[in-house]
């Protein structure tokens, strides 16, 4: 009977079938590219947000939507084609941090690292927030309440798929995922017509809830610089997902590197035409929802434009909440496959570096779940709270592999190397001052704790490092050394004479040592007449020593008594026998517990060996 794991997850893939596994362009868009595609369900929320929170009612709050989003559109340009040279230069993976460690040196690739592994984790977290946000506007019945209980819900399930393998997760990811697209761009077609042909008005504000009309009724102020520029920030999540295609470059079918570059570029045109016009549409029709509305900007346009919460207003919800979800593939498909690269580096912890049955990094996206899930808990859901860590990272990232391609276009000097230096020099520059304002303008709101986060991970990534150095300098061994001749003590621990315990014995006897004793600890002398008329019972050829625990403690007393024998035979190697019984799974926790502490103990023992001899009851 097949097993749950194998239920969920499925059967063992082999290594050879890998290239199997590889993803045509088709498939590998909803991967790589939901995130990027799914910010245009929340960005221009999230600039509307901030220009009527703070800046207030009136037409001055809308008018600078627009703008900002030609200009998030043309720093979206900059980006993919800064990316598409880094998808050629580098096929092998990693984007940022493969770039920075190539041309910038080992801490600005840290720092580059961590701050993708970081926006990846956040991406999990807003996107799956911002889903929830979606389907709360086709149900009113999914109260606060529910809100932390179905993030968390839907991101069990993304677990669950991501660890059947990547190509599983993309088939079964890339029709909800195009579903969005269509739904997009038949609600951009029609607004249009509605609003320039048809001449549709304003979202009345019968659609508006209380707090939305509150925050329209205040009167409105003038639009500051920092004011600005934090609507800018917010806005400029739509750029978060644009470097993942570079990071997972190895997963596309061949030839690699031009499939994945011709998928950059069907991911930014999708992009940044969809932002860009629902921008223009949200302009127009003026919706808005509150900090803590149940339902999207998106979603309102929606409900005006098609008259009501009839058939498209929901499958537009439906999908947006599709997209969303399913935006946190991408961190999915992103963050395990980061995470082993800086793994094999020595950066973290080589389990991350580890492939599960599946041919998936399963450590990682295990990893990566339950980190998101304690983010949903503590922000309790919120998208609005979440969206002001998110942006730092990504930019952060950003500039530190434009600038890693602009010293590589100057050290090796390739053909067209001065329009590539152009463009990635933009690239720095730009995304630099993005991640200073992003960091500036809402340090207060949160962006100061992954401005925090990422260097404490750059130095927990130095540590960790330090240790796989000194552990491979002890290790490190030459063909003229000769591990030195050591004398052997073997110790049998005993509780009282019994099958596992005579196996015991009869295993340490095999092993011919020097010195061989069993060892029993006892708390009065009931116990110690009562094994030791067991020893003479049966004969047992073994010396045995009783330690009087009165408080009958036992992982204490065994190591005191191990560490006289130490002193006595200096140069002894000292194996612990310990006898064990093996029942059924269902049963074993009811055995060996104090064996399982005293093994704990045991491990950081120098010169000492614990073996289980295992006797099977059933």
């Amino acid at each position: 009977m097949p097993t749950l794991k194998r239920v969920l997850i499925g059967k063992p893939i082999s290594s050879a079938d890998e290239g199997h596994s590889q993803l045509r362009k088709i498939i590998a868009l909803p991967v790589f590219a939901s995130d990027a595609i799914s910010s245009t369900a929340y960005a221009t929320d999230e600039i509307m947000i901030v220009l009527f929170a703070l800046g207030g009612g009136g037409i001055a709050a809308w008018g600078p939507t627009i703008p900002i989003a030609i200009i998030v559109c043309v720093l979206m340009a900059i980006v993919v084609a800064s990316y598409r040279q880094t998808i050629h230069a580098y096929p092998s993976g990693g984007g940022s941090y493969i770039v920075s460690k190539d041309n910038l040196g080992t801490i600005p690739s840290l720092i580059a690292g961590s701050s993708l592994l970081v926006d990846y984790i956040l991406t999990v977290s807003v996107s799956v927030a911002g889903g929830v946000l979606a389907i709360r506007g086709v149900i009113p019945s999914l109260g606060q309440a529910w809100v932390v209980p179905v993030c968390l819900l839907c991101i069990v399930f993304m677990t669950i798929m991501n660890l059947r393998g990547v190509k599983e997760s993309g088939k079964a990811f890339a029709g909800p995922t195009y579903f969005y697209v269509l739904m997009l761009i038949i609600l951009i077609a029609t607004g249009f017509y509605r609003v320039f042909v048809q001449h549709l008005g304003p979202v009345p504000q019968s659609m508006l809830s209380a707090e939305a009309l509150t925050e329209l009724a205040k009167p409105a102020k003038s639009l500051g610089i920092l004011l600005l520029l934090r609507a800018f920030a917010s806005g400029a999540v739509a750029l978060s997902g644009v470097e993942a295609i570079s990071n997972g470059v190895p997963a596309f079918e061949k030839p690699e590197a031009k499939n994945a570059a011709t998928t950059l570029l069907w991911m930014g045109g999708i992009l940044g035409s969809c932002f860009l016009l629902i921008t223009i549409l949200m302009a127009r029709l003026k919706p808005y929802r509150g900090e803590h509305d149940g339902i999207n900007g998106l979603g309102i346009i929606a409900q005006h434009i098609y008259g009501g919460k009839g058939v498209m207003f929901w499958l537009t919800e439906i999908a947006t909440f599709f997209i969303l979800i399913l935006a946190a593939n991408t961190a999915y498909a992103d963050f395990p496959r980061l995470s082993s690269i800086i793994a094999k580096d020595g950066f973290l912890p080589r389990q991350f570096a580890n492939r599960g049955d599946r041919l998936v990094y399963s450590n990682g996206i295990i990893f990566l779940a339950v980190v998101a899930s304690i983010l949903i808990v503590i922000f309790n859901g919120d998208i609005s709270k979440l969206i002001p860590l998110y942006a730092f990272g990504v930019f952060t990232g950003f500039t530190f592999s434009q600038t890693g391609m602009v010293l590589r276009h100057l050290r090796l000097q390739e053909p067209k190397w001065r329009l590539g230096l152009a463009i990635n020099a933009v690239g720095a520059i730009a995304t630099g001052v993005i991640a200073l304002i992003v960091v500036v303008s809402k340090f207060t709101q949160g962006a100061w704790i992954p401005a925090a986060l990422i260097p404490l991970m750059v130095l927990m990534f130095k540590s960790i490092g330090s240790h796989y150095t000194r552990t491979r300098s002890a290790v490190l061994t030459t063909p003229d050394y000769v591990a030195p001749q050591e004398t052997h003590t073997v110790v049998v621990l005993v509780g009282s004479i019994n099958k596992g315990v005579l196996n015991g014995l009869a295993y340490a006897r095999s092993l011919n040592p020097d010195r061989l004793m069993a060892v029993t600890v006892i708390s009065d002398e009931t116990e110690r007449r009562h094994i030791e008329d067991q020893w003479a019972e049966f004969n047992v050829p073994v010396e045995l020593h009783t330690i009087y625990s009165p408080y009958r403690a036992l992982t204490k007393p065994v190591m005191d008594f191990i560490d006289e024998l130490d002193e006595r035979y200096s140069h002894d190697i000292i194996t612990v026998v310990i006898p064990e019984f093996v029942t059924r799974k269902r049963t074993q926790f009811l055995h060996n517990g104090s064996a399982l502490k005293l093994k704990a103990k045991l491990l950081y023992r120098p010169h000492t060996v614990v073996t289980s001899v295992p006797f099977h009851v059933e």
